[in-house]
C-alpha cells in the first residue's frame, strides 16, 4: 500500500479479496493489507487459510463460510459490519464466490446495504484463458459442469452453437469422463486446453484437439492429478445451424442490423442467438 493510504475505508464494508492459486508471491501488499486490518476473515477452510495468515503474519479472526453453513455464516459477517467492523472474504485459492462460496453472502450484504469491495488478484479461470491462445473472441465462463453424465453431456449440448471459448473448472476424479463427454458430444477439430496446478510446483498446461484429450490424460497417471482448468475452442461460424436457420437469417440481414437479424432469428428458429450471431458476422464479412 502507498504511504498514508489506509488499507480499510471508514464505512464498514466486505472486502472480497482474492488469494494465491498458490504461489505465495502472487498475493498482492493490499490483500496483505486488508486481511490483516478487518475485524474477521470468512473463509472457505479456515485451517487451509491459516496457513495462509501464519505465512504473512497476519493474526486474524476467522469465520468458517463454505457451502454447508452459507446461510449462517453471512448472519455473522453481518452482525460484524452492524457493530462497524469490516469483514474480508476469502475462499481455499483466488477470487471468492466465482464457482466458491461466497456469492449468497455477498447478495445478503448488498442486500443490508453495505459496501461490497473487490481486491482483485489471482483467479484460475482469467489464469488459464490467458495462456490459451483461444479467447480472441471473448469467452463464457461456465465452472463446473454436472458431475452426472447425462446431465453433464445435457449441458454439454446446450453450449454447442457458442461462439466464444467456454472455460470449464473439473475435478481431479471427473476430468477424464469430462473431458470424454466433450469429445463425444461435440465436433471434432475444436482445441482444448488442460490447465492444472495452475502456479503450482506441478503445473502443467497443454493445448491439442479435442478428440486427443482423453487420451493425453490416460497416458500418464500424473496428469489427472491437482486442481483443473479446461478452456475450449468456441464453435466455428455457423457450427449446429440448420438450413432453415440459415435461410431466415440471410433474409432478416438484408433488412436488419446485425444484431437484431440474429436475435429474431432465434425466436423463429430456436437456433442458438450466439451460434447465429457469430454467423451474421460472417456473411456480413463475407
Amino acid at each position: 500500500m502507498s504511504e498514508g493510504i489506509a488499507p480499510l475505508s471508514s464505512t464498514p464494508s466486505l472486502y472480497v479479496v482474492a488469494t494465491p492459486l498458490g504461489n505465495l508471491q502472487d498475493i498482492s501488499p493490499r490483500a496483505v493489507a486488508v486481511l490483516g486490518s478487518v475485524a474477521a476473515v470468512a473463509a472457505e477452510d479456515t485451517r487451509h487459510s491459516q496457513r495462509l495468515l501464519d505465512a504473512f503474519g497476519i493474526r486474524a479472526r476467522l469465520i468458517a463460510l463454505h457451502e454447508h453453513n452459507e446461510q449462517s455464516a453471512a448472519g455473522q459477517v453481518l452482525r460484524l459490519l452492524e457493530e462497524g467492523g469490516s469483514v474480508a472474504l476469502i475462499s481455499d485459492a483466488g477470487t471468492p464466490a466465482v464457482s466458491d462460496p461466497g456469492a449468497r453472502a455477498v447478495a445478503r450484504v448488498r442486500a443490508a446495504g453495505f459496501p461490497v469491495v473487490a481486491v482483485p488478484g489471482p483467479c484460475a479461470a482469467v489464469a488459464a484463458l490467458s495462456i490459451s491462445g483461444l479467447g480472441e473472441r471473448g469467452f463464457r465462463f461456465v465452472g463446473f459442469l454436472p458431475p452426472k453424465r447425462a446431465a453433464r453431456r445435457t449441458a454439454i449440448e446446450a453450449l454447442r452453437g457458442d461462439p466464444d471459448a467456454l472455460v470449464f473448472y473439473e475435478a481431479p476424479h471427473r476430468v477424464s469422463e469430462c473431458v470424454e463427454d466433450l469429445a463425444g458430444v461435440l465436433e471434432s477439430g475444436r482445441r482444448l486446453l488442460i490447465a492444472r496446478e495452475l502456479t503450482k510446483l506441478h503445473e502443467q498446461s497443454v493445448v491439442l484437439p479435442l478428440e486427443e484429450a482423453a487420451a493425453w490424460l490416460a497416458t500418464d497417471p500424473n496428469r489427472v492429478r491437482g486442481e483443473f482448468v479446461l478452456v475450449l475452442e468456441g464453435a466455428p461460424p455457423g457450427e449446429g445451424l440448420d438450413a432453415e436457420a440459415e435461410r431466415v437469417l440471410a433474409l432478416l440481414l438484408a433488412e436488419l442490423p446485425t444484431k437484431s437479424a440474429a436475435r429474431l432469428a432465434a425466436d423463429i428458429t430456436g437456433a442458438s442467438k450466439n451460434a447465429l450471431y457469430a454467423r451474421a458476422l460472417e456473411l456480413k464479412a463475407g
